[in-house]
C-alpha cells in the first residue's frame, strides 16, 4: 500500500501510542495491518475556521481528532449553512471519507473549530482496509449510523421546533460543551450553527435577555438563569 504524499508528518512514539488508543477497533487488526496503519497515518494540523473538506472535492479520509474539533454542515444553493453536527477531541470523522461508503450520496462541508490536530488515514488506504477487515468495515458504517442519528436530530429541530426552543437547546448544549456560564459566540455564529437567519436569532436573544435568561455583550452570551433556559429547551 502506498504511503500518502499529502500533508502531515510521520508520528513519533508518543503519537503512535495515542493513535492506538483512539483507533476503535485496533485490537481487531492483524499485526501486519497494525504496522501498515501506523505507517500510513499522519498528524495533520488545521487553523481555526480552516475548510478541511468540501462537498465535491476529492475524498480526504478518516480523521481521528486529538485536539480541537470540527463542524460538519451542508450548504444550500443560496449560501445558507445548516450544521449537521459537531465533533470534539477523541471523535472520529467518517464523512471526510464518505466516498468509501457507497450509501452516502450527499455532499457535506467540514471546518475546523479552534486549533485542530488529527490523525489522518487517507481514503484509498481506508477503503482498502475496509475491504480487508470486516471489523473496520463495520466501524465505518457504525460511525456513519451514529452521525446519521445526529443529522436527524438537527433536521427535527429545524423542521419541527420553534425558534425559541431551538435556541434554548443550542445554548444548553454549548454550556455543556464549553463549561462555565458564558458562550463565546457572536450572533452570526449562533445563527450559522443553527441554520437560521442572524436577524431572527438576534431578536430571540434580545427576548431571552428581557426575560432574564441571558445577558448579551460583545464578548458573548452570558447565561443568567440556567433553570429557566433548561425549562424552555425541554418545553
Amino acid at each position: 500500500m502506498r504511503r500518502s504524499e499529502k500533508g502531515g508528518v510521520p508520528m513519533d512514539a508518543n503519537e503512535r501510542a495515542e493513535f492506538v488508543s483512539l483507533f476503535p477497533v485496533w485490537d481487531h487488526l492483524s499485526p501486519p495491518e497494525q504496522e501498515e496503519t501506523i505507517r500510513q497515518a499522519r498528524v495533520v494540523h488545521y487553523e481555526d475556521g480552516r475548510r478541511i473538506h468540501q462537498g465535491g472535492d476529492e475524498c480526504l479520509g478518516l480523521l481521528l481528532l486529538r485536539k480541537g474539533g470540527v463542524r460538519v454542515y451542508m450548504l444550500s444553493e443560496d449560501g445558507r449553512e445548516i450544521t449537521l453536527y459537531r465533533l470534539d477531541q477523541g471523535s472520529a470523522c467518517i464523512l471526510t471519507a464518505s466516498c468509501v461508503l457507497s450509501t452516502i450520496t450527499f455532499d457535506v462541508h467540514v471546518d475546523a473549530e479552534g486549533e485542530t490536530e488529527a490523525y489522518l488515514l487517507d481514503a484509498p488506504y481506508w477503503a482498502e482496509l475496509c475491504r480487508q477487515n470486516i471489523y473496520v468495515e463495520c466501524l465505518s458504517y457504525r460511525l456513519a449510523t451514529e452521525r446519521f442519528s445526529e443529522v436527524m436530530w438537527a433536521m427535527q429541530q429545524i423542521l419541527f421546533m420553534s425558534l425559541d426552543r431551538r435556541l434554548a437547546v443550542f445554548l444548553s448544549d454549548e454550556l455543556v460543551r464549553g463549561g462555565g456560564d458564558t458562550i463565546h459566540l457572536t450572533h452570526e455564529q449562533v445563527a450559522r450553527y443553527m441554520g437560521s437567519a442572524r436577524e431572527a436569532v438576534s431578536r430571540m436573544l434580545k427576548y431571552f435577555s428581557s426575560e432574564g435568561i441571558v445577558e448579551l455583550s460583545r464578548g458573548g452570551i452570558h447565561i443568567k438563569d440556567k433553570k429557566k433556559l433548561r425549562a424552555l429547551a425541554a418545553h
